[in-house]
């Protein structure tokens, strides 16, 4: 992470407690899932992976400026030209208005940033990411730091022994990110979820 976008630097850091979204059993609010369904927007994957990450850099953060710095822009660049970063985007005609990225290891993603230019965007980029995640066999989606706005996924914390122990079997098993074209698939991959609140 960089201090702010004009940094010259980057700090690694490690969270004590690992926050984590669960692909098999997530939860979705119903009026977000019901708003997703009747949506009029385009969703796409690794379409314009540069732009959604500086869009992710640019938009305005109510609490503090964005950690993503040109170091990070331009090593996650060169991580989607080498294929193990992805974007999922969401357009209202041609004009992209929501999306997030993040790396793809094994069957590990692992969420880095996400930004909306319209209402819910970001969170409807979440719901289709979940779906191909869970089509695709994906073991862990890594949101890496707590944050108060993912729990209405079901988002929680692991100890970082827990965590480390998935992971390192999760970093065995290949899946491949492979969109999804139907979207009524994406819908019923995300209703087959008991969790709903």
């Amino acid at each position: 992470m960089a201090d702010s976008k004009y940094s010259q630097e980057i700090k690694f850091y490690k969270p004590k407690l690992r926050f984590i979204i669960p692909i098999s059993n997530f939860h979705y609010p119903k009026k977000l899932f019901n708003e997703f369904k009747k949506t009029k927007y385009n969703f796409r994957i690794n379409n314009n992976f540069s732009k959604v990450i500086e869009l992710c850099k640019e938009i305005k953060r109510r609490d503090h400026d964005t950690w993503i710095n040109d170091i990070i822009l331009n090593t996650f660049i060169e991580l989607y030209n080498l294929g193990k970063c992805h974007s999922v985007e969401c357009y209202d005609d041609k004009k992209l208005v929501g999306g997030l990225y993040g790396l793809h290891l094994g069957s590990c993603f692992f969420g880095e940033s996400m930004f909306s230019l319209k209402t819910n965007t970001s969170k409807f980029c979440l719901l289709y990411l979940l779906a191909i995640l869970k089509k695709n066999n994906f073991s862990i989606l890594d949101s890496q730091f707590f944050n108060p706005h993912l729990v209405q996924f079901g988002a929680y914390e692991i100890e970082n022994e827990i965590y480390e122990n998935k992971l390192k079997e999760s970093l065995k098993i290949k899946s491949y990110f492979n969109n999804i074209d139907n979207f009524q698939e994406i819908l019923s991959l995300l209703q087959s979820t008991s969790q709903r609140s």
